[in-house]
């Protein structure tokens, strides 16, 4: 099979080196990037020239201005899918500008980089059908399988909500803690904190825009931070007025787990 990567930023590079690893054969190009020069288009028309993928690994905010120059050029033997982080958007941009002509689907690989660098098993996928192209779902499904994956098909509100309450929180709380410069010095960091030093690690070590991507481009991310905010300020306050004595104050453990 022969891949057009469009973006290659951190995602874009590490996808390649996926694709790379299994044998395929990629051509990538980025405006505003380096591509290795034996992997390198000279444009996005040409990167796509005889592909049977094309991966749209640019920005969210970036992808209905793409399909919209390169619908012309696509055919119905290629298959477009997406790796953006928030799948509402990008799945209605496809099903908009390439409709059922162009077979699509949108795919949120759950892993990057840093996770693959740290060799993080299992890699996991989710998959987005267009109900127009439940062929191109099975197809993207395949190749993701191929690479290594679990992959775990839902639809792009699901998806959104989950990712809301998952993802965008743990940025949202990442970047906080950033900014207050709590990782400025690890060395007193006891085992509890080493998970949050993970979580700060992965939104350093992702590329600049996906930050702003995954709170903005995703319509529950709202919702989401308001929750959280809201039981912050409450635990604060119970903090500042309650005591401890019955233990009202603790973490609970979680549903299931034991005492």
């Amino acid at each position: 099979m022969s891949f057009a990567i469009l973006g290659f930023g951190r995602f874009g590079h590490a996808l390649t080196d996926l694709l790379l690893d299994a044998g395929q054969t990629v051509r990538a190009y980025d405006p505003r990037g380096t591509v290795p020069a034996g992997l390198a288009a000279a444009s996005a028309v040409a990167a796509i020239d005889g592909a049977s993928w094309i991966v749209l690994a640019m920005p969210v905010p970036m992808m209905a201005g793409a399909l919209r120059a390169l619908r012309p050029h696509l055919h119905a033997g290629q298959t477009v899918i997406d790796v953006g982080s928030v799948k509402m958007h990008p799945c209605a941009i496809m099903d908009e500008l390439l409709g059922a002509q162009i077979p699509h689907a949108g795919t949120h690989p759950l892993f990057g980089p840093l996770s693959l660098a740290r060799g993080e098993r299992p890699l996991r996928t989710v998959i987005c059908a267009s109900p127009r192209h439940p062929d191109a779902a099975a197809r993207a499904h395949q190749l993701f399988v191929d690479l290594g994956c679990e992959v775990i098909g839902q639809d792009p509100a699901t998806h959104d909500r989950a990712m809301a309450n998952t993802h965008a929180l743990a940025f949202f709380l990442a970047k906080g803690l950033i900014d207050m410069g709590v990782d400025d010095d690890m060395t007193l960091a006891p085992p509890s904190f080493q998970g949050l030093k993970h979580m700060l690690a992965a939104v350093r070590g992702d590329a600049g825009h996906l930050f702003a991507a995954i709170q903005q481009e995703n319509p529950f991310a709202t919702e989401a931070r308001a929750r959280l905010l809201e039981s912050l300020q409450l635990i604060h306050r119970q903090l500042l007025t309650e005591g401890d004595e019955n233990g009202q104050l603790a973490i609970p453990n979680h549903p299931g787990s034991a005492a």
